[in-house]
């Protein structure tokens, strides 16, 4: 854009902007010339993607703020009023990070302005307790204000429909259509009009009550928390965010010794005591396992900013280990499908589902259970709408459990995202459960691998900021596509899938269209020992993700499969090192 271009779109959102806090950064811009930053700020328009928004916060088209909050509630407004004839509403939530109360009050107002029921949670909650109250309202549509575990700059929201999942086709497109014919004119009231014509509700205890009853009765085995619970201390971390308004609750009423981090249960948008408050990260939990050390605790739990990401640690040898979301979801699916097994529980038709970039691992184990297993794409939706799927089918599939190796699971269908407020207590059921059979969880992870095939992944992320980053983006995608690496390491290269095209190149070169799964910018290298490489830039944040997986065969010694597959993961990553564009 060209300096005349920037002043006159900056100006414009000028003309629109009411915060002085937002006004102020543009304002102070414009004086000083900063032309650089000006274009990072309006070259384009934050876009509104399948799932919502999320961006930098700041002033500008093309940041997080009050006026894009409106314009893009605005075009959801639209969508629900064309396609909800009579009796619409919305229930909106938001979690500790910096303004995301006043987004999520803007949200709320402009949905009242277009004739639409706001309930609006009165403070924090968890992202899992937005998806319930969706469905335990009757609700139309919902919104969550939330960067998930992104860096403290950032901030979004995410949008549910009438199923308490995230939007899927159609809802999805004809959101963004709506969304994009907007052009900044938003209708608003103030909070004291809405309360008044009952077009704003605020909630709390009428949801949260319930949510925390509804966890509490997902227990398969609820006589370990009286008889193996007191044995043992919990040590959690909420990280600043909102795990901290509904768990010790719950773990209080369970009968655990939960042990708090005090400085981190706290809600603070600044995250002050990490760099990034993302449980997936070992900085992010070290106070927690300084404590833990300290008290000598059984288990290490951490959620994320909005309760949808769980981290785990567990003593192993004199030392405190982080698991990673492929192992906690192997032992919660042996942990859940044995169980119900045992206590004559598993359903008829049991239906496991996992994501592509997630371990083959959950499959085996869910699959030697008898369940159907389901792969999707990057993206807790796609389990969210194969579980309405199921309920509306003739089949008489039934959801069990399922998850992301990103740390997101989800036991049960009374909530339609990642839950990890859920996920801790049947995490902590299950480790009750091993302690009750005189094993640890590792020792419990550990015979997983040893009957089924040790299995180690490793995810690389690359970022790649402005403009110029994502043309970078698209042209390496691009490259993968038509020149791919014939070589991985020292593994070769046997099938490219291209999950954009649907398309499956074989050994020989020939092309079937074979993948039944939405179009998605994902690109699969399976090598030629089976092991697999995805490549799939990030649907949230301006980054591409690398993922690999190898595997050895059961049977082989613990140690020396853990050698096998450590060699083949170095030669992949030493690959991907070269080939990631600077």
């Amino acid at each position: 854009m060209t300096n005349d271009e920037l002043k006159q779109a900056a100006e414009a959102y000028l003309s629109k902007e009411e915060h002085p806090v937002f006004r102020q950064e543009v304002e102070t811009l414009l004086r000083a010339a900063n032309w650089g930053e000006l274009n990072e700020r309006f070259y384009t328009t934050l876009s509104f993607g399948t799932g919502g928004l999320r961006g930098t916060i700041g002033g500008g088209t093309n940041r997080m703020n009050p006026f894009m909050v409106r314009s893009a509630t605005q075009g959801l407004a639209d969508y629900v009023n064309a396609t909800v004839t009579s009796g619409a509403s919305a229930v909106i939530a938001h979690d500790s990070r910096n303004y995301s109360d006043l987004f999520a009050l803007e949200a709320a107002l402009v949905f009242a302005a277009n004739g639409i029921k706001a309930y609006l949670f009165k403070e924090l909650r968890p992202t899992p307790v937005l998806s319930f109250a969706v469905r335990r309202l009757g609700a139309t549509t919902g919104i969550v204000v939330t960067a998930s575990h992104n860096p403290p700059e950032y901030n979004g929201y995410k949008v549910y429909w009438s199923d308490g999942a995230q939007v899927v086709p159609p809802h999805d497109l004809g959101i963004i259509a709506r969304v994009r014919s907007v052009q900044g004119q938003s209708r608003t009231m103030t909070k004291e009009q809405a309360l008044a014509r009952g077009l704003l509700v605020e909630i709390d205890e009428e949801i949260d009550g319930p949510y925390c009853e509804m966890v509490k009765a997902q227990s398969l085995r609820p006589q370990l928390f009286p008889s193996q619970g007191p044995r043992v201390k919990v040590v959690y971390t909420p990280l600043h965010g909102t795990g901290v308004t509904v768990l010790p609750r719950i773990m209080k009423d369970l009968g655990i010794n939960l042990s708090l981090v005090a400085t981190q249960a706290v809600p603070d948008g600044n995250f002050p005591t990490v760099s990034s408050p993302n449980p997936e990260e070992h900085s992010a939990m070290e106070l927690a396992i300084r404590q833990a050390t300290a008290e000598r605790a059984d288990l290490l739990l951490g959620t994320d900013p909005d309760a949808d990401r769980i981290g785990i640690g567990v003593p192993w040898k004199g030392e405190w280990v982080l698991l990673n979301g492929n192992q906690l979801g192997a032992l919660l699916t042996d942990y859940v499908f044995s169980s119900l097994k045992e206590l004559g529980r598993l359903p008829a038709k049991p239906v496991f589902i996992n994501t592509i970039v997630t371990t083959e691992l959950h499959c085996l184990i869910a699959r030697h259970y008898g369940a159907q297993v389901f792969r999707v794409l990057t993206g807790f939706k796609y389990i969210g709408e194969k579980i309405r799927q199921f309920e509306e089918g003739t089949e008489g599939l039934q959801y069990v459990i399922g998850g992301e190796e990103s740390y997101g699971f989800l036991f049960g269908d009374s909530v339609r995202d990642k839950d990890a407020v859920s996920t801790v207590a049947i995490t902590i059921e299950m480790a009750l459960w091993h302690l009750s059979q005189g094993r640890s969880v590792m020792e419990a992870l550990n015979a997983l691998y040893e009957k089924y095939g040790y299995f180690q992944e490793i995810l690389i992320s690359k970022t790649f900021k402005g403009q110029a980053g994502l043309e970078t983006m698209k042209t390496f995608m691009a490259n993968l596509r038509t020149s791919p690496p014939q070589k991985v390491g020292t593994l070769s290269l046997v099938k490219l899938l291209d999950y954009q095209k649907g398309t499956t190149r074989g050994p020989d070169g020939s092309v079937h269209k074979d993948i039944d799964l939405p179009s998605s910018d994902v690109v699969q290298f399976v090598l030629d020992d089976g092991s697999t490489v995805t490549v799939r830039p990030s649907g949230t944040e301006p980054k591409i993700k690398f993922y690999a997986s190898c595997r050895a065969a059961g049977g082989l010694p613990l140690e020396a499969a853990k050698v096998e597959v450590s060699a083949k993961i170095q030669g992949i990553k030493v690959a991907l090192d070269g080939m990631i564009p600077s």
